[in-house]
């Protein structure tokens, strides 16, 4: 499995992601200035509400922007434990510790990207292959490390 090409995978997906949020806020604060008429003190409580839907927007896309930055910290080398940029295969699947962007198909793989403070992270981090590991009382043995 060639790491540098499912980074390459996942930064994409984070910069789809920031163009989406990027294309909403752009559009909520365009229909937010369509609302500053002069209709009066009625319409006060519908800007106030999209102002708060633009500030919902703008904590997402400020947290995507934290998960690229993030991904420039991952080094593209072979793992021998469970850490940081390491891909862990488990008897239950296939996961990349990294960032929390749930389930993406690489290579006709599905593999789960894990932020590495995720309790699972956690569960396996510092284990090698072989180990095994227990988490909400459902134990998980280590296959393989990439």
């Amino acid at each position: 499995m060639e790491k540098a090409f499912l980074l390459k995978t996942i930064k994409e997906k984070l910069s789809e992601k920031i163009r989406n949020f990027e294309k909403l806020i752009a559009e909520t604060r365009a229909s937010n200035n369509d609302t500053k008429s002069s209709m009066g003190d009625k319409y006060e409580t519908g800007r106030e509400m999209l102002q708060q839907e633009i500030n919902n927007l703008q904590v997402q896309l400020n947290e995507v922007l934290r998960q690229q930055d993030f991904l420039k910290t991952i080094l593209i080398k072979p793992s021998d434990k469970a850490e940081k940029g390491a891909i862990v295969k488990t008897e239950r699947g296939l996961f990349f510790i990294s960032v929390s962007l749930g389930e993406i198909t690489f290579e006709n793989q599905k593999i789960i990207c894990i932020s590495p403070e995720s309790p699972l992270a956690k569960a396996m981090n510092g284990k090698q292959k072989g180990e095994a590991f227990s988490l909400n009382n459902m134990n998980q043995k280590i296959v393989d490390i990439f």
